[in-house]
């Protein structure tokens, strides 16, 4: 035991200071949706494919847009797949930790944020 504890002694460590430091997410993660409701049709595609049933359509001036639960998303990203013209897309946000449930709702009015010609 004490070989073991002494050549451990001596290594960089296993884990990161996070939320210090901050983690390099892979390419291909799947994190909290980004919707651009310029890009929706209302088609309610998203809804109806998404597995969880975490897509609601509400009405907004007279159009159907999508009203995201992620306190029931489980991050399959079949409302992704299933929009034609790619208004939900994933993005690198996986810090979706709260104590206040309805912050876990993203309303069809919430714009997507552009940062540096590229989306969250």
């Amino acid at each position: 035991m004490m070989k073991a504890l002494l050549s451990n002694l001596f290594k960089k460590p296993a884990t990161c200071q996070y939320p210090l430091v901050k983690t390099e997410v892979p390419e291909g993660f799947r994190g909290k949706q980004v919707y651009n409701i310029d890009l929706c049709i209302s088609c309610g595609l998203c809804s109806r494919d998404c597995p969880a049933k975490a897509i609601e359509m509400v009405e907004i001036n007279g159009k159907r847009r999508p009203l995201f639960h992620l306190d029931q998303c489980i991050f399959c990203y079949q409302c992704a797949e299933s929009c034609p013209r790619n208004a939900i897309v994933s993005s690198k946000i996986f810090e979706l930790a709260t104590t206040d449930k309805s912050t876990l709702v993203v309303k069809p009015e919430e714009k997507v944020q552009i940062v540096n010609g590229e989306r969250p």
